[in-house]
């Protein structure tokens, strides 16, 4: 009989995190390498990759670095390239990255809604198929296990924040069509909706007197810690998932009540 701590080894893995550079995909990087995974990370800003290799390594697991715009293909294609060639072929995805873009939707400028479309829509959605691709054509596409972040905004509208959370819901709708169009080979697809998290996107908003009003409407009166989201990420990228996709996950302590 499998143990349950077994089933949650990542070793002999490869996996890709999109917006790794800070925030959440620095801490999914990080876990996913403990846990054994061979873990490419991408972001724009390659020097804090280079910080968060040198942690990584520090702490005995592997990351390779790697400069990515989600809102281009050829980069996209470059980084799954650079992953197989340094590890092999990538069959854990976390398409993370994104942007917020902050105003009602009467000011908001038509430039910042592209841009956000861009990368938090097509971006997710270019990294997946990208990586369905490849898995499919690969020898165990059952292995596959892509996770989208979604976001509290995937659930409810946020105030202000309309154009941000119809991205999110738009994510998490891809899930579900994404899950059953690979579902044949069973390569699955979920969407984890994280509540709000204190990084330094939004730490020092949430500090203030806005943001502080904000947590007082939470039913635990607080800001969701980050490792919150540790235990279904492992779950949702191990082989324990199997039979789990087109799942969309809130991990947000019931912010989205």
């Amino acid at each position: 009989m499998t143990s349950p701590s077994a089933k949650f080894d990542l070793t002999g893995r490869v996996a890709l995190v999109t917006g790794a550079s800070s925030g959440l995909g620095w801490r999914f990087a990080e876990q996913l390498a403990a846990a054994g995974a061979k873990v490419v990370a991408g972001a724009r800003r390659l020097d804090r990759l280079q910080d968060l290799a040198k942690a990584v390594k520090a702490a005995g697991g592997a990351l390779e670095p790697v400069e990515l715009d989600v809102t281009s293909e050829a980069s996209i294609q470059a980084a799954y390239d650079t992953a197989e060639r340094v590890f092999g072929t990538v069959d854990i995805v976390i398409a993370n990255a994104g942007l917020n873009a902050e105003g009602p939707a009467l000011e908001l400028a038509n430039d910042a809604l592209a841009q956000l479309l861009s990368v938090n829509v097509q971006g997710v959605y270019l990294t997946a198929r990208e990586a369905a691709r490849r898995l499919i054509a690969a020898e165990h596409p059952e292995r596959g296990r892509i996770i989208l972040v979604g976001s509290v905004g995937s659930l409810k509208p946020l105030p202000g924040l309309t154009a941000y959370s119809l991205s999110k819901a738009a994510v998490a709708m891809m899930g579900k069509g994404l899950a059953r169009e690979w579902a044949r080979w069973g390569v699955t697809v979920n969407t984890i909706c994280p509540g709000w998290i204190a990084t330094e996107l939004n730490s020092d908003w949430l500090a203030g007197e806005a943001g502080q009003k904000l947590v007082k409407t939470f039913p635990r009166r607080r800001v969701m810690p980050a490792e919150g989201l540790d235990d279904m990420v492992l779950f949702l990228a191990s082989d324990a998932s199997a039979s789990v996709t087109g799942g969309v996950f809130s991990i947000d302590e019931g912010q989205a009540l």
